[in-house]
């Protein structure tokens, strides 16, 4: 009960498994920046082990890569029969629009995240693909993708405060804001305005307008949430999301080694 609590709150988990150069720099970023949480993996044996530990997840097998076809069928019906994975559901994705491959892993497997024939026509193969995880509440209940990085030494804040510049440190972070603290509070008003916010993700700074939403103690610790402006660049959100993506695949292909 409390897998099914947290995938309806948290959503799930969207795998790739050997996707193609397309899949992986072109579908699997226009999806993380539609709020999927979106993984890629080259290696089945270990995605084995993260679909036992998130066993709600969503996996889509491409079959032109990675494996034969004999390799392929017998993975996949390995996995569409075990009841340890009965709630993992399956899609398969293909350059060759074959009728016998449709009716095995959709009649014959019954799939239930479809045969998805990849197109030169990208947006329509995206839409197809977003149609499927909508279908499969993928999201849940959440809307935004959030990175936990308290304990990443490059992910900082410098916010201007009384005419200097304070740093504290980012606790998380989405495309609609984040939450942080500082080695001495900077009292922050609620509602408060805070322009020129300095935000360090890795090697990239990201300059934008925020919000104080409010704040919580953890322990001794005052934790701010601050909520990015309406006048925030689409491009810092963009950048935001890239980001996100890149540090939870680079978390799961750690934990995948």
């Amino acid at each position: 009960m409390a897998e099914n609590i947290s995938s309806d709150l948290l959503g799930r988990k969207v795998f790739f498994l050997y996707p193609s150069a397309l899949i992986q720099n072109q579908v699997v970023t226009e999806l993380a920046q539609d709020e999927f949480e979106v993984y890629c993996s080259k290696n089945e044996s270990r995605l084995k082990q993260w679909l036992s530990k998130f066993p709600d997840s969503i996996l889509f097998a491409n079959l032109n890569d990675g494996m034969k076809a004999s390799a392929w069928d017998e993975w996949i019906r390995g996995i569409a029969v075990s009841s340890e994975y009965s709630k993992v559901d399956i899609g398969v994705i293909s350059t060759i629009d074959d009728a016998n491959l449709k009716n095995k892993y959709l009649g014959q497997l019954k799939i239930r995240c479809g045969y998805t024939v990849l197109k030169s026509d990208l947006p329509a193969t995206v839409k197809q693909l977003t149609d499927i995880l909508e279908g499969a509440h993928a999201k849940g209940r959440r809307k935004y993708i959030r990175a936990v990085t308290e304990n990443e030494a490059n992910t900082t804040v410098n916010l201007p405060i009384n005419g200097t510049f304070i740093n504290g440190t980012v606790k998380d972070i989405s495309s609609v804001g984040f939450s942080c603290y500082f080695k001495e509070d900077p009292e922050l008003t609620k509602n408060s305005l805070i322009p020129d916010i300095q935000i360090r993700l890795a090697t990239q700074l990201i300059k934008a307008e925020g919000i104080v939403f409010g704040s919580r103690m953890e322990g001794d610790q005052k934790i701010y949430v601050i909520l990015l402006s309406q006048r925030t660049s689409p491009d810092v959100r963009t950048r935001i999301r890239k980001f996100i993506q890149f540090f939870l695949q680079a978390r799961m292909d750690v934990e995948l080694k």
